[in-house]
């Protein structure tokens, strides 16, 4: 694929690319040449989803779900309908990229605008289009899937939870207060007569407003395809701008953070180290080494300052 840059350094291409790593290469060009500020792709995430994350893969109907990092757990439960028969039945839990890539923008609309109602798009088409994903139809396309994620994420409960020996503290928050979505996934070019629109709950909303960590978009569109990418490459972002001295994350507080659904820690090791291989190609500056121990991290510059503003 592409070698790691040196720090400083500039990406180089190899030969023989496939679609996705030209587009992550391009992208690693387009991050090298303008700032996020100039290139108007400074976007946020919730704190609390970046030190302990969603799903990679679908958990089933689970009645909660969760990871941890130290002594921080993330919790997620999902949101429930009543069927035909009055029995209640699991909407499910959001899991896989575009959850997050919706979570970014939802974030990046509160910060921008300072409120809690968010309109989305006039059509689901467009809407797609701003979240840079590919619109195709049918019962197993990219639009049904997306409508229901959509539906997983904003009818999830959270519960942010610290605890110690000593210590303990809990905070839930409902991402949506309330959902409007007036689409028709089979026309999804069709301008709905009502706006599709989400209310933040409040709290979701206190916690975007005061704790937004700041990421590049364009860094997030190169790895779309991976949500382990996607995860190392925020969390490095918060990470290493707070890193007074280098420090090993060792691998089984890792699998608990990102991989908590591996089986095996060198199966999880092998994935990340491997995702870990895409983001220093969008992140060239973070320094970072897989050892036998962990990851080592060193103090370095930030993808994006921590004080980015559009």
């Amino acid at each position: 694929m592409f070698g790691r840059p040196n720090i400083g350094g500039r990406v180089t291409k190899a030969n023989n690319v496939t679609p996705l790593q030209n587009k992550l290469y391009n992208e690693a060009l387009s991050i090298q040449q303008q700032k996020a500020k100039d290139a108007k792709s400074i976007t946020f995430m919730p704190r609390s989803l970046v030190l302990a994350t969603l799903p990679h893969s679908d958990p089933g109907a689970v009645p909660a779900w969760g990871r941890k990092n130290g002594a921080y757990s993330l919790v997620l439960q999902p949101g429930y309908r009543i069927d035909d028969k009055g029995e209640a039945i699991s909407i499910g839990l959001p899991y896989g990229t575009k959850p997050r890539l919706l979570l970014c923008w939802l974030t990046t609309e509160a910060v921008k605008t300072k409120s809690r109602t968010i309109k989305l798009a006039d059509s689901l088409s467009e809407f797609m289009a701003k979240l840079d994903l590919h619109d195709t139809g049918g019962k197993n396309g990219s639009r049904t899937h997306f409508r229901n994620q959509m539906i997983r994420l904003f009818s999830a409960q959270i519960s942010c939870v610290y605890s110690t020996e000593g210590e303990f503290a809990r905070q839930s928050l409902a991402i949506t207060d309330e959902t409007h979505l007036w689409w028709d996934p089979k026309s999804p070019d069709q301008i709905a007569l009502w706006e599709s629109t989400i209310v933040l709950g409040e709290k979701f909303f206190e916690e975007i407003i005061e704790r937004p960590i700041p990421i590049d978009f364009r860094a997030l569109k190169a790895l779309k395809n991976s949500c382990m990418s996607i995860d190392l490459y925020i969390w490095l972002t918060y990470r290493l701008s707070r890193l007074g001295a280098p420090a090993v994350i060792p691998w089984n507080e890792l699998k608990t953070q990102f991989g908590s659904e591996y089986a095996r820690e060198r199966k999880f090791r092998e994935k990340l180290v491997d995702s870990l291989k895409k983001v220093l190609v969008v992140y060239r500056d973070a320094k970072v080494t897989p050892q036998d121990n962990g990851l080592l991290l060193y103090p370095s510059r930030t993808s994006v300052s921590i004080n980015a503003s559009f």
